[in-house]
């Protein structure tokens, strides 16, 4: 295997082909993963092709942040028959992200998808690049009458989703104690410093009107290779 892979990426890797089947297996991470040592490339309908050596197969982008356990199987018996393991790997080249961030929940962009045309793509409420969007619910508990106190759990796997981008783009709403991309911000600042550094730019729009093109719009602005191409 290619010393330039990352470990996560080996680790999941060898567990994925050889080892014990891994548990809530992200969406993301395989897409991460496929990419390093392969291809993904959309197919309509919430469909991708992963590309390995010359095996290719097609996987759904699930309802929910995890594959399901029949999936993850028929990903082991992919990755075995591309013999991923022996397979080296890409030069790793951080994405470029927005998050889309409230109290209640944060929206995250990758636009890994920036070579393909939109007419090829399914687009999704909020999912202006088509490709890779992760969701991150908050869990509240009933504060009647009291300001709901912020969980650092919630703010710390934004940071893990966003911990290998090249540059970020936090888009919010509201200031001060109220506004949450700045919670982020100040979140990261003080607890991931280098991802905190890698923040391109922060917006504070009105979320309720928030459009998918305006997310766009918003994401080209400052990282402008981020656009997908018509």
């Amino acid at each position: 295997m290619s010393e330039h892979i990352r470990h996560d990426h080996k680790v999941l890797l060898e567990s994925l082909v050889g080892g014990k089947l891994p548990r809530n297996l992200s969406w993301s991470a395989v897409v991460d993963l496929i990419g390093q040592i392969g291809e993904v490339q959309p197919h309509g309908n919430n469909e991708f092709a992963f590309i390995v050596g010359s095996q290719k197969g097609f996987f759904k982008r699930p309802n929910t942040h995890d594959l399901e356990v029949d999936e993850i199987s028929r990903l082991r018996t992919f990755l075995k028959e591309a013999g991923a393991v022996g397979k080296k790997a890409k030069a790793h080249q951080p994405g470029r992200m927005v998050v889309v961030i409230d109290h209640h929940a944060a929206h995250i962009y990758n636009d890994l998808a920036e070579s393909v045309p939109k007419d090829e793509v399914t687009v999704e409420l909020y999912d202006p690049f088509g490709f890779h969007h992760h969701l991150i619910h908050r869990k509240e508990a009933h504060y009647e009458g009291q300001h709901v106190p912020e969980e650092t759990s919630y703010y710390e796997e934004i940071s893990k989703d966003i911990l290998h981008a090249q540059s970020i783009v936090l888009i919010g709403h509201a200031v001060g104690k109220s506004s949450a991309v700045e919670f982020l911000s100040e979140y990261l600042k003080t607890r991931h410093p280098e991802t905190f550094q890698r923040i391109v730019a922060t917006e504070t729009v009105d979320l309720s009107a928030l459009t998918e093109a305006e997310i766009e719009e918003i994401a080209k602005k400052h990282i402008p290779s981020a656009a997908v191409p018509v």
